[in-house]
């Protein structure tokens, strides 16, 4: 029976974080691959550097309940500053490092930061002038991020709301609607998910593991599924500033790499590693968790056949911290192409479309609860209440439930994009694409793909004037490609009449679906 690794109440993020720096002391707990030479900390080195920080933080004027954005790529700053935020009393949100100008401008302003730390390439270039919040602004490398991490005898402040109501991070989560909200999630959340994940027959981490790092930590996969679960644990993470399949193969043998979370285009490029000779055929690696897209169960197989290397799924979402469902590794219950069973003290329900439960091994929308759900959506009160209904959470994947209590995702209600796991909104798109003035109308979705799971497909109407073919579409990429980040740029364009759409507006991307 799944059950906590222990109690989530009245628990906050950074005290776990920190127990976990007295309790492992010289155990390796960071290495960071992205410095050369590469820096690593142990447990007490690290909680030194979080404490300071956050006293830096303090000092530098940082009150309890304001926003502290990080826009990093994965590093031991990112690590530090995130912990140190929250024991500053304030609230970190994560921005993706690929980010434009414009997306970072939009996350900025709709969080209300009032400090940002970042690395100079990231904002170079960039004009930040005008927000209004925003006060400081640090940099790493040699920029004055270091300022912050001087001796300071500022005091920390103590806990004003309790864990249960304290926000500990607000990611943002692109919609299936308008622009990215940004996701609520508590201290007792955060940490209700993680003794979730490292609890009795949870995951299959363990303590001794050292887990390659290169999911990105803005991402809540990588930061409540990799990062402090496994610190909490007494685990090592060796970070990576991002995916690099030669890069990754050298440092599991260099590390001795146990563990890899990774998501399935990953998987893929790991097969083809394995075939050309860059995947290391002697390997210290036990087990592969798979998340974030659907993984097709021929591709599971694959990997495993190719390098003895089992694969784990589990499921979940930003709102949920993220993790509601694991698999198991064991051999009785090792099901590969199953999402697994609901992590400990979480329920589940298949509804049909009268809401009403369904049979088993019947089609339906999961719906679930438990600690781990958000508290909402930041200054979205009605799409709150359009995914939280009575406790429950109305996830938009259409699912299945054997008889075994194994659940498998199916399809998904929702209109989102999984581009190698990595979320697009098919609004945020359309919104970007109607400002050339060229475009009359559009719509995007998704289109399979065997390397990416979909790849974003745009449907344009021309105005007047202007001549449908490849000059045309090239422009309009490159239009989307200097305001969204790379992820997001269409792949395709498809130049039409029409656009279906519902008598309310809505488009009917169930149509464009079938056209491709």
């Amino acid at each position: 029976m799944r059950t906590l690794f222990a109690d989530a109440h009245n628990v906050f993020l950074h005290d776990a974080i920190l127990q976990a720096c007295r309790q492992f002391g010289r155990k390796l707990a960071l290495v960071d691959t992205s410095c050369s030479p590469q820096r690593c900390f142990t447990y007490e080195e690290y909680g030194d550097t979080v404490e300071r920080l956050a006293r830096g933080l303090v000092a530098a004027g940082l009150r309890p309940g304001e926003v502290l954005a990080i826009y990093l790529p994965n590093s031991w700053e990112f690590c530090a500053a995130y912990h140190a935020t929250t024991l500053a009393g304030a609230i970190p949100t994560l921005l993706n490092p690929s980010y434009r100008e414009r997306e970072v401008r939009y996350q900025l302003e709709n969080s209300g930061a009032v400090m940002l730390i970042t690395e100079p390439g990231c904002i170079q270039g960039m004009n930040l002038s005008g927000l209004s919040a925003l006060r400081r602004i640090y940099t790493t490398g040699n920029g004055n991020f270091s300022e912050l991490l001087r001796p300071s005898s500022a005091p920390l402040p103590t806990a004003q709301q309790p864990s249960q109501q304290a926000i500990a991070a607000l990611p943002y989560s692109s919609g299936t609607t308008g622009l990215p909200k940004g996701v609520m999630l508590s201290h007792f959340n955060l940490v209700a998910n993680i003794y979730q994940i490292i609890g009795p027959d949870g995951s299959a981490f363990r303590s001794h593991d050292v887990v390659l790092g290169f999911l990105p930590l803005y991402h809540i996969y990588g930061l409540n599924v990799v990062l402090s679960p496994l610190m909490v644990l007494g685990a090592t993470v060796v970070l990576m500033p991002r995916f690099d399949v030669a890069a990754a193969a050298r440092l599991i043998t260099d590390q001795g790499i146990t563990c890899m979370p990774c998501v399935p285009p990953i998987l893929n490029v790991f097969c083809q590693a394995v075939e050309q000779g860059v995947f290391p055929r002697q390997h210290s690696v036990r087990w592969v968790k798979s998340g974030a897209a659907p993984l097709a169960p021929e591709l599971a197989c694959r990997f495993t056949e190719l390098t003895g290397i089992k694969v784990v799924q589990g499921y979940g979402m930003t709102e949920a911290s993220p993790v509601t469902h694991l698999g198991y590794l064991d051999a009785a219950r090792y099901r590969p192409d199953s999402i697994g069973q609901p992590v400990a003290e979480t329920e589940c329900r298949i509804l049909d479309e009268n809401d009403l439960d369904v049979a088993p091994g019947e089609r339906g929308e999961l719906v679930m609860r438990g600690p781990q759900f958000m508290l909402g959506y930041w200054k979205e009160p009605q799409a709150t209440a359009s995914v939280l209904r009575d406790g429950w959470y109305w996830s938009g994947d259409v699912a299945t439930c054997d008889d075994a209590g194994f659940y498998r995702i199916v399809d998904r209600r929702k209109e989102m994009i999984k581009y190698k796991g990595f979320p697009v909104a098919p609004a945020e798109v359309e919104a970007v694409l109607l400002e050339h003035p060229a475009v009359r109308d559009c719509g995007v979705i998704g289109k399979r793909d065997a390397a990416a799971g979909e790849l974003p497909c745009a449907f344009v109407v021309l105005r007047e004037g202007h001549v449908p073919g490849s000059k045309t579409a090239a422009e309009l990429c490159d239009f989307v490609a200097q305001r969204l980040t790379g992820y997001k740029q269409p792949r395709e364009i498809r130049f039409v009449e029409s656009i279906p759409r519902t008598p309310s507006g809505k488009v009917l991307r169930r149509e464009l679906r079938q056209r491709v």
